[in-house]
């Protein structure tokens, strides 16, 4: 069994070290990962059930939890888990607009008066649904994760564009910090190291 104890570490770390434990797997080897918050879990276990392995979790204390991973069959070499990631990002593009995504750091759209800018943010996303060609994702961190969340004036144009096939992903480290993490009402969580391969991958960036 491979130990991967990533507790105490802050996002994206857990992830990093699940990767790499992975890579590195041989065989039908288990992975058992330690991680303090429920984010973490989230992140760690959707990234094993993307490489196909078998994953569960369990709570063992106070901000204390084991992820289990199994993957059956030979060795995932790096340039097959880099192969599978290529064909996963690929079943993800719904159009040829997917390599331009929308990122969103703030509820509010520029600095100056804080209703404006409220007001400015939901005519902004409310454009971004309305455009001919959508963007492939939308990434939400720090005060933009309000915007996803309960009591957001954009939750039906998000909503509407998520059933056309964009991706709306979430900071999960920052909806724990503003206490919406069981408030989220459209999209996925996700992690910082997507978000920064996301970015890292796009042919255009999109910001308010």
């Amino acid at each position: 069994m491979i130990t991967v104890n990533a507790i105490g570490d802050a996002c994206p770390i857990p992830v990093i070290k699940t990767k790499k434990a992975l890579q590195e797997l041989e065989g039908s080897e288990v992975i058992e990962v330690l991680v303090d918050n429920e984010i973490a879990v989230q992140n760690v276990t959707k990234l094993a059930s993307s490489s196909g392995a078998g994953v569960s979790w369990e709570k063992t204390g106070e901000k204390e939890y084991r992820i289990v991973i199994k993957k059956e069959g030979s060795v995932l070499q790096q340039g097959q888990y880099e192969k599978q990631e290529q064909q996963e990002e690929a079943v993800c593009c719904t159009d040829s607009s997917s390599g331009t995504i929308v990122v969103v750091s703030s509820d509010r759209m520029g600095e100056g008066n804080d209703e404006l800018g409220s007001v400015l943010m939901k005519g902004f996303i409310f454009a971004v649904s309305q455009l001919e060609e959508l963007p492939g994702t939308i990434l939400f961190y720090n005060g933009g994760a309000r915007l996803t969340a309960e009591g957001s004036e954009s939750l039906e144009d998000l909503k509407a564009m998520e059933a056309q096939g964009v991706q709306i992903m979430t900071c999960g480290t920052c909806l724990d910090y503003y206490g919406l993490k069981e408030k989220l009402q459209v999209g996925s969580v996700t992690n910082m190291y997507t978000i920064v391969e996301t970015m890292n991958g796009a042919q255009k960036v999109i910001r308010p």
